[in-house]
């Protein structure tokens, strides 16, 4: 998705080699067809990704191949004109399963807030319709620079600052007529669920004043008798744009996020899966929710929690053999201690190219993996040579390749 989209429809003679296209990676063993239509989905110049210009035709098109093979998941991220009637009419035309991110506690999307979206996935569910929401055990954050406003880009006020480079976005930010505009969105008229969340923005890094750090922009704000936008940006602006931030999103009320991983229409899922490493970290999803939610809140048997990150992500996603212990199926194994498995608090190192940053977690209570009965880890160490041949193997439409 990384490329700009030319804001058109697409001709039927692109759709068939589109369809043609998904039709051959389903073949070649994919296990389904993923789109978006989150409108935080940007690429270059600011411009939306080009799954965000298709519409409900091409999705419908596109989706079609896997009902014509008889195979395979959808996934979408959700956005304008592509919800739960879009998904209930794709999966009656397809007959195929689709799983969307993300149904999570005090995000409404537009329709209805997260209790409505769980009833009405739940009475889907009840007519047969396997439309599956992934849920998450984690509350989810951004950390953020204004030279990469993730979290803001939505809105058209950041348009021109996605397509400027680092000196121009300077420019906007300093700009008193941008800065009235920001904080009128983030302040005073701006949706009152995102304006609620950036209440609770929090200054993550600021090298010029460490002191600042892990406390609220809003309180440093009043102290100062500032804008908390105008406090924001000035903060940028002393670092050449490297301050950072973090502003919850979603998922912070655990009364709220129960019912939504309890329900039996959910999933559990939205890992971040490698994108946005230097703003978020949830690949610590399921040592948090086996620490957290298993063995401190209780919520869950330690039995259900294992369950809920293996056979029921294996049987939505459709992985015939895999996510269950049987005579004949691949032994793939997790060995940890309840007692101590969890998940460390999210730090930041800097192990990519040319030296940039990502936020990582340590796991506890890990103490061995196993890929098709060979021991690869064992108490944090790796049990095989990583440059010479390893157990795992292809899986291609949900099954261990031949």
């Amino acid at each position: 998705m990384g490329e700009a989209a030319t804001e058109r429809a697409a001709t039927s003679a692109e759709i068939a080699e589109m369809k043609a296209i998904v039709r051959g990676a389903i073949d070649a063993g994919a296990i389904g067809f993923a789109t978006s239509k989150a409108s935080t989905h940007v690429g270059y110049g600011g411009r939306p990704v080009p799954s965000r210009v298709a519409d409900l035709a091409e999705i419908k098109a596109l989706a079609g191949v896997l009902g014509e093979a008889g195979r395979g998941i959808m996934q979408a991220t959700i956005g304008k004109e592509l919800f739960l009637d879009e998904f209930v009419e794709i999966a009656r035309a397809t007959g195929r399963p689709i799983t969307w991110t993300a149904l999570l506690a005090g995000l409404s999307f537009g329709v209805g807030d997260h209790r409505q979206q769980l009833a009405r996935s739940e009475a889907i569910a009840a007519e047969g319709l396997k439309i599956v929401p992934q849920v998450t055990p984690r509350p989810l954050n951004f950390e953020y620079q204004f030279k990469a406003p993730f979290p803001f880009e939505p809105l058209s006020l950041f348009k021109p600052i996605s397509a400027a480079d680092t000196d121009g976005k300077a420019r906007i930010y300093a700009d008193p007529e941008f800065r009235r505009a920001f904080a009128e969105r983030l302040l005073t008229n701006g949706p009152p669920t995102f304006r609620a969340t950036f209440a609770k923005t929090v200054v993550g890094q600021y090298t010029p004043q460490p002191e600042l750090e892990e406390r609220l922009l809003f309180d440093i704000a009043r102290e100062r008798s500032v804008l908390p936008t105008d406090l924001a940006l000035d903060m940028a602006l002393r670092t050449r744009l490297e301050a950072r931030f973090r502003m919850p999103v979603a998922n912070h009320e655990e009364s709220e996020v129960e019912p939504l991983l309890k329900s039996t229409c959910t999933v559990v899922g939205l890992s971040d899966a490698g994108a946005h490493a230097s703003q978020l970290c949830d690949a610590c999803l399921p040592t948090y929710f086996l620490g957290h939610w298993v063995r401190e809140k209780g919520a869950f048997s330690l039995e259900e929690g294992v369950r809920m990150l293996t056979s029921r992500p294996a049987e939505v996603f459709g992985l015939v053999d895999r996510g269950r212990l049987a005579l004949g199926a691949p032994a793939d194994l997790v060995i940890f201690d309840p007692a101590t498995i969890g998940a460390s608090k999210l730090r930041r190192i800097n192990d990519f190219p040319a030296g940039a940053d990502r936020l990582i977690s340590d796991a506890s209570g890990i103490e061995g993996v196993v890929v098709n009965g060979t021991v690869i880890r064992s108490r944090g160490v790796d049990a095989v040579d990583p440059a010479g041949p390893l157990p795992g193997v292809v899986l291609r439409g949900g099954r261990a390749a031949a």
